[in-house]
């Protein structure tokens, strides 16, 4: 026994020595954990279970100049719920599970309450913290969402979990939508407006925590925001919604009418350079129209006719050349070999400089360009360098076409290459750099540089303007500017536009093209681009505008018949309503001018309908005293009472056609488009009838055609 004992003592040593190792072991290890390595596995644990992730800035709108939104950011929500939180007792969870299922069923009716019932029961089983109720939600259904039993307690007590996207929406639909801008998932980018201003529009995210649960799903940590975002910028464009409409639908028209394949249409402010509509339509493979394309902008082509006017700006300000300098006239002339033609033959001995614009004789233009820079063609192609031909715009819209204008020193410059350039060929330009060049020219030289935006905005305050810019101070002197102007006028009075504008209540001036386009490069009789390009009034320029149309197939071809239209179609809306009947009454002649029926001579059947502070300014000047009807902003009528003018408001039904004769285009298209119809005009002056009879249940998207006082 006595000898058995030192072993077992030596064998308890043993083992206490090694757990004393052990322990000093796991000791070590431990503070080895906690203190040295202990930051790196919370870290690491930090890092598989939370994560920084974004919260998206809400992007900023894009605005018309009339202050209609083109561009806005909608949100959308998944909708989903903790199904398992210990803040939702199972008693409360049993008692308002059918509630729950039902009003489920009733909002979202792809499941019956019945699979709604034993999902959220399955859900609640399994402990579901992250449980998906639907996907792409918007706000009203989200309301509506929040009224609901047990999620009504809000996030912590109910459980419920909003996950917030963002997406773009362009309440006007198809109108603008290249010049405007979307994103091209493809390519990862945002095109036109919404690509050139995407510093200010997209504002800048937020961060917060977001957890990883079973299922390896990322959730985020409620209350636990390290940053709130910052929205975006909105953006006013100069784009007027309403000319954008018109513009749209006029091209459309003529776009069908004709079979063509594609078009566009331009309207630009001559004082400021700014945009007021870019229309572009494609045809589809469907065989419809769309935008796809921003041929406006991005597609440079060969002119034709309408590059005459910058050839004979360049002649007449290098030269002494005046309009009434005259040449032998000859329907066709033979330049190193190549047959140049008209083609309309005219029925003279000689013709002047003005009257070959006007019938867009390119022979005669040929020869008179020849006849300054024949000898110095290095002076020709200098000079439309100088007048800005040749350059990029540099408009802040990314895919701006490159201009082609060959120089004298290029080596494919031949004998040919001065005459075909003079009447728009070898030379290639996109349609608003053709536009720019006009709008200069009735600007008195000035050359605009064309501006989409105007203003920067943050909230209401206004964070960067965008003032009009210069792109050259002078392409030509003003006396050649007046000269050229006058070449533009007798175009349509007795050139080969004229007949496109009969009886209209304006005056236009401007320049046809049809030019051949060269397909595998070679001109055919098949494939022609017709345009018009001009101003209006052209007694007090307003407005330039562009119309080019691709490919028409339905026989005509001509500029004066196929995009002229269009033109005329823009300018008879601005006309009517904002250049023609204006808040400027008192003169005599408009009111007499008020009158509803041809038939009427006298002032006691005069009834007049407007907006009351206009129809109070006129009764002042009438009257020669102030209206005893309170002057408040609202719509009222004038009419004849015992010889003597009076006035009265009116009211204005709800959701139904009002009655608007009487009332001025502008003010009768207002309320229309208010309610939210699509106006037509036809004549001038005051309504005189309305197709859609007043009191008309309003069905939004109808037309309804004004027929004037005055017919065109």
């Amino acid at each position: 026994m006595d000898a058995i004992k030192p072993k077992k003592i030596a064998l308890l040593w043993s083992i206490y020595w090694f757990m004393v190792v052990i322990g000093g072991i796991i000791i070590y290890k431990a503070g080895d954990i906690i203190f040295l390595k202990g930051e790196e596995y919370r870290l690491h644990a930090r890092e598989t279970t939370l994560k920084l992730g974004e919260v998206e800035a809400v992007r900023g709108n894009i605005m018309s100049a009339d202050g209609n939104v083109l561009a806005t950011t909608v949100p959308i929500f998944d909708i989903r719920m903790d199904v398992a939180s210990p803040n939702i007792p199972a008693a409360l969870f049993k008692e308002k599970l059918d509630s729950l299922a039902n009003s489920l069923a009733r909002v979202f009716p792809s499941k019956s309450a019945n699979q709604w019932k034993s999902d959220l029961r399955e859900a609640r089983k399994k402990r579901s913290r992250y449980f998906l109720l639907k996907r792409n939600v918007d706000y009203a259904t989200l309301k509506e969402v929040k009224k609901m039993p047990i999620l009504r307690l809000g996030p912590n007590r109910g459980g419920l979990i909003l996950v917030q996207k963002n997406i773009r929406r362009m309440p006007y639909g198809m109108l603008a939508r290249r010049t405007i801008g979307y994103f091209n998932a493809e390519q990862d980018l945002y095109v036109g407006l919404e690509g050139a201003y995407n510093e200010f529009l997209k504002g800048i995210n937020g961060k917060m925590w977001m957890q990883r649960i079973s299922g390896g799903e990322w959730i985020p940590v409620l209350g636990d925001q390290i940053t709130q975002p910052v929205n975006g910028k909105d953006i006013i464009t100069t784009l007027d919604i309403k000319l954008q409409d018109v513009a749209e639908r006029s091209l459309l028209e003529q776009l069908e009418a004709n079979d063509a394949a594609q078009g566009c249409a331009v309207v630009m402010e001559v004082k400021t350079g700014d945009i007021k509509a870019i229309a572009n339509l494609s045809k589809s493979p469907e065989g419809g129209y769309e935008e796809r394309y921003n041929y406006a902008l991005a597609e440079s082509i060969e002119p034709g006719s309408t590059f005459k006017l910058i050839s004979l700006v360049a002649a007449m300000d290098e030269s002494r050349l005046k309009l009434t300098d005259s040449i032998p006239y000859q329907a066709s002339v033979v330049w190193a070999n190549a047959l140049m033609k008209d083609d309309h033959a005219l029925n003279k001995k000689y013709i002047t400089l003005k009257e070959a614009f006007a019938h867009s004789s390119n022979v005669a233009t040929s020869l008179f360009v020849n006849k300054v820079f024949g000898k110095k063609p290095r002076k020709f192609s200098d000079k439309l360098y100088e007048m800005g031909i040749g350059k990029p715009l540099g408009i802040e819209i990314p895919g701006e076409g490159k201009p082609f204008v060959r120089k004298s020193d290029d080596p494919r410059w031949s004998k040919t290459t001065l005459p075909y350039m003079s009447i728009g060929y070898e030379v290639k330009v996109t349609p608003l750099q053709i536009l720019t060049f006009y709008n200069a020219i009735v600007n008195k030289g000035r050359m605009m540089k064309p501006r989409f935006v105007k203003e920067i905005r943050e909230g209401e305050q206004a964070v960067k303007i965008l003032e009009p810019e210069v792109l050259v101070s002078s392409v030509c002197s003003e006396e050649t500017a007046l000269k050229a102007m006058e070449m533009m006028q007798a175009v349509v009075e007795k050139g080969t536009a004229r007949g496109a504008f009969t009886g209209a209540p304006y005056s236009v001036a401007g320049k046809t093209g049809t030019a051949q386009i060269a397909v595998g490069g070679r001109y055919n009789k098949s494939n022609y681009n017709a345009s018009f390009v001009g101003y209006f009034p052209a007694d007090d320029p307003h407005y330039t505008i562009m119309v080019v149309i691709s490919n028409p197939q339905k026989g005509k071809i001509y500029g004066g018949a196929v995009a002229a239209p269009v033109f005329r179609a823009i300018a008879d809306r601005i006309y009517a309503t904002s250049l023609g009947v204006k808040d400027e009454i008192p003169k005599i002649a408009q009111t007499v001018d008020l009158h509803m029926d041809d038939s009427l001579v006298g002032l006691s059947d005069l009834s007049v309908k407007g907006w009351l502070p206009d129809l109070a300014h006129a009764f002042e000047f009438i009257e020669g005293e102030k209206t005893s009807t309170q002057v408040s902003e609202g719509w009222a009528e004038v009419f004849m009472k015992n010889g003597r003018p009076s006035i009265q408001s009116i009211s204005l039904p709800r959701n139904k056609v009002p009655d608007v004769r009487g009332m001025t285009a502008r003010d009768a298209t207002y309320l229309l488009e208010a309610c939210g119809l699509r106006v037509s005009l036809n004549g001038r002056g005051r309504v005189k009838d309305q197709s859609l009879p007043a009191g008309t249940p309003v069905s939004k998207g109808a037309d309804v055609r004004l027929t004037l006082s005055c017919s065109l």
